[in-house]
């Protein structure tokens, strides 16, 4: 599995978290498997998302579409946003 990692800081959770709902990039048919939203416990306005994906190929051209995206809201919506692709190289469940 590869994880797509971005974290920025934004105005409003509310209204970050309807763009987000409204999935500009299409993230199902972009390969998304899985997706998670966290938020620190001591910065409400504050967002880190995990994207899975099956491969790196796929979270690439994501990674390309959340550019374009942020190209447009950046400093008005999101502001200092940070983007990395992992590899999980290791899970376990208890």
């Amino acid at each position: 599995m590869v994880i797509l990692q971005f974290e920025h800081k934004v105005q409003s959770y509310e209204g970050w978290k309807k763009a987000f709902d409204s999935d500009p990039i299409g993230r199902e048919k972009s390969g998304v498997k899985r997706y998670r939203v966290y938020r620190p416990t001591d910065d409400q306005e504050y967002v880190i998302v995990d994207l899975e994906f099956d491969d790196f190929a796929h979270a690439t051209k994501v990674l390309k579409a959340i550019n374009v995206v942020w190209g447009n809201v950046e400093g008005k919506v999101i502001f200092s946003p940070k983007l990395r692709i992992l590899d999980i190289v290791e899970e376990h469940k208890y």
